[in-house]
């Protein structure tokens, strides 16, 4: 007699509270292996295929392509075992690779669990036409006296440093669990957190509406939070990368890898940053303190057809040359591709931020919280320059640096800019560093 198993979202990593289902891989009835994929979905950090842990006979799905649905709620159920149709019954867990996502290993060390009793395995049949609304019914607010209904521990730490009332929300997640999204709402409502269902803004005939979820909801509030905390302050130099580029040039002249610039501008953020470590840090409000970070996990922001995505290159700091620029390149190609995992695009410390690539030369980028500083890098082009004393035609690049006033005053930022700046008029300079 075959077991029906349910196999729910798992938990992705960095956070994640959410995900959209983007395509199902499988459909009710195929028959999977253990850890083939079944579901691709997109977190606010990457698009991933998300493999089950049983093989067997898919039963039933749950969500229709383009629902978001908590970490928990369940994905699949399907019939491990022999035999015909699968029968309501106690089930054991036993079975299953342990593998959350591609690429991250199975786990065939972890002990088998004890069994436990299933739910009333109604989802075989009656799951797959169940509306999706079910699954993500929006319950009433929780009363004054009763626990508040929130699983995740970010969702009640983000409630906390904002001051929203948990108990005074509308749940919009399964028997009105309380999703990051709600309190993100609430945070964007102008009106009292209870009122956080209120009515859409009325638009003009023929306005597009789009959604602001995913990936372009996961920035939106990303850069609402870093406005919202971080009291920036931006600098800017004008630098001679003429002996820059002539460098570049006769190090690619040589056999081996090929260098980008963007990677020898990150070398020099690197022993930038050794002087200046006030930089490389992190506000942390709960214990009122500046963290100082002890390695350089550089991000860099990359454009995609999904929108901005900042990888991190991780112990920049002892990188060459060669390394960052192989590294930038790899992760690029899963930037464009849509394969970065979840971990690939946190944990940074600082950013470069090359906008010069859309022909601009320069910018006040937004700091990506919770990060302290930004250096932005505009396009390097011909431009007249006075050079040994005489006017002459230069390649010239505008640097500008936005930076946490609060981990630093404006001698350490103008201090860290102008030393890249010799450094990109003068490599010698980097070399005397090193």
């Amino acid at each position: 007699m075959p077991q029906v198993m349910e196999f729910k979202l798992p938990d992705l990593g960095e956070g994640l509270t959410e995900a959209e289902i983007v395509r199902w891989l499988v459909a009710v009835g195929d028959v999977v292996e253990v850890d083939q994929p079944v579901v691709e979905v997109e977190t606010a950090k990457a698009m991933v295929e998300v493999p089950c842990p049983y093989g067997g006979v898919v039963t039933a799905r749950f969500g229709e392509e383009g629902t978001e649905l908590p970490v928990g709620a369940p994905l699949i159920t399907v019939a491990v075992g022999a035999g015909s149709e699968p029968e309501p019954a106690a089930v054991a867990e036993s079975s299953g690779s342990g593998n959350v996502l591609v690429g991250y290993g199975t786990d065939h060390s972890r002990p088998a669990r004890r069994k436990r009793v299933a739910r009333p395995a109604v989802m075989a049949a009656a799951a797959v036409a169940a509306p999706v609304a079910a699954v993500a019914a929006v319950a009433a607010p929780a009363q004054a006296s009763g626990p508040v209904p929130v699983i995740s521990p970010l969702v009640r730490k983000l409630a906390r440093d904002n001051g929203v009332d948990l108990r005074a929300l509308r749940g919009s997640g399964p028997e009105g669990l309380i999703l990051r999204a709600d309190v993100e709402a609430a945070l964007r409502a102008p009106a009292p957190a209870a009122q956080v269902a209120a009515t859409p803004v009325a638009a003009p005939e023929g306005a597009t509406r789009i959604p602001l979820k995913g990936l372009r909801g996961a920035v939106a509030e990303k850069l609402s939070r870093s406005r919202r905390e971080i009291p920036e302050a931006t600098c800017w130099v004008d630098a001679d990368a003429t002996e820059l580029m002539a460098a570049r040039a006769a190090m690619n002249a040589a056999a081996g890898p090929k260098i980008s610039v963007l990677a020898l501008l990150a070398r020099i953020c690197t022993a930038a940053l050794a002087r200046y470590p006030e930089l490389n840090s992190t506000v942390d409000l709960a214990a009122n303190e500046i963290v100082r970070l002890p390695s350089v996990h550089l991000g860099f922001a990359a454009q995609t057809e999904r929108g901005l995505v900042v990888p991190v290159v991780r112990d920049a700091q002892s990188r060459s040359p060669e390394s960052l620029s192989a590294e930038f390149g790899r992760l690029t190609e899963l930037a464009r591709t849509g394969k970065l995992a979840p971990a690939d695009l946190t944990g940074g410390t600082f950013t470069l931020n090359n906008y010069g690539v859309f022909g601009v030369d320069g910018s006040t980028p937004i700091i990506n919280h919770p990060e302290a500083a930004m250096l932005g890098v505009g396009r390097i082009v011909d431009k007249p320059w006075v050079h040994e004393g005489q006017l002459a035609v230069r390649k010239v690049v505008q640097l500008s640096l936005t930076f946490d006033h609060r981990v630093c005053d404006g001698g350490a930022a103008g201090g860290f800019l102008r030393y890249v700046a010799d450094c990109v008029e003068s490599p010698a300079v980097l070399l005397r560093s090193l």
